[in-house]
C-alpha cells in the first residue's frame, strides 16, 4: 500500500546541525540522526559555533546540548529561535526544571535528557519541527492581518483627502484609487499613499 503525501513522516530526511562539546555523544546524536535518515550539515562543540553554523548551512533543525562551552546551549538557542533560523531540540543531562523552562523562554521547541534514545530524540525532533512550522505560520498570518489593516487606514485617508480636494463621493473616491492602481499597475496601499504623501502633506 502506497503512503500518501500527506501521511508521511514530516521529519524523515531533515537537514541537521548537532552541538554537543562531548565528543562520544556527539558521535552518538549523529549515528542516531543517520540511521534514521537524516542528514547532519554539522557537527559543532560549542553554541558560538552552533549559531554559526546554523546561519551558514541553514538546516532544518538543530539537536543541542545545554552546557556548552564559550556560549552555552540556551544562550545559543535564543539566537537561533530570534532570527527564526530552525528549531532547536536541547540535549540535557539535567532534568531541572529551571533549566528546561529557561529553554524553553528562548524558544527552544522541545527538550531530550540524556541519555537518550532513537525513542527519545525522534518524537522530540518531529514536535520540534511541528511547533516551529505553527509558530511561523501564525507570525506570517499575523503580518497579513497587520498589512490589510494599515493599508485599508491608508485607503481610508486617501479617500478622505479625494473627497476634499476633487469633490468626490466616498464611493468615487475609492473607484477612482481602484482605477489609478490597475491603471499603473499599482498595488491600492502604493496609490493610497502617494494621495497621503500629495495631497495630505
Amino acid at each position: 500500500m502506497t503512503i500518501p503525501a500527506e501521511s508521511a513522516d514530516p521529519t524523515a530526511g531533515l537537514r541537521v546541525v548537532v552541538a554537543e562539546d562531548e565528543a562520544l555523544i556527539r558521535l552518538d546524536v549523529v549515528e542516531t540522526l543517520t540511521h534514521a535518515g537524516h542528514t547532519v550539515v554539522a557537527e559543532v562543540g560549542d553554541g558560538q559555533a552552533a549559531v554559526a553554523a546554523v546561519r551558514e548551512h541553514r538546516p532544518d533543525i538543530v539537536v543541542m546540548d545545554v552546557m556548552m562551552p564559550v556560549m552555552d546551549g540556551i544562550a545559543a538557542a535564543g539566537e537561533i529561535a530570534a532570527e527564526r533560523l530552525a528549531p532547536v531540540v536541547m540535549l540535557t543531562a539535567f532534568s531541572q526544571r529551571d533549566l528546561v523552562e529557561r529553554a524553553s523562554r528562548v524558544g527552544a521547541m522541545a527538550y531530550v535528557v540524556k541519555p537518550f534514545t532513537e525513542k527519545d530524540l525522534l518524537p522530540a525532533m518531529e514536535l520540534a519541527v511541528a511547533r516551529f512550522d505553527q509558530l511561523r505560520g501564525l507570525e506570517e498570518e499575523v503580518r497579513s492581518l497587520e498589512d490589510r489593516l494599515t493599508t485599508r487606514k491608508l485607503v481610508d485617508r486617501a479617500k478622505s483627502l479625494l473627497q476634499a480636494h476633487m469633490d468626490l463621493s466616498e464611493a468615487e473616491s475609492f473607484r477612482w484609487i481602484q482605477k489609478t492602481s490597475m491603471d499603473r499597475r499599482l498595488t491600492m496601499r502604493e496609490v493610497a499613499q502617494t494621495v497621503v504623501d500629495q495631497i495630505g502633506a
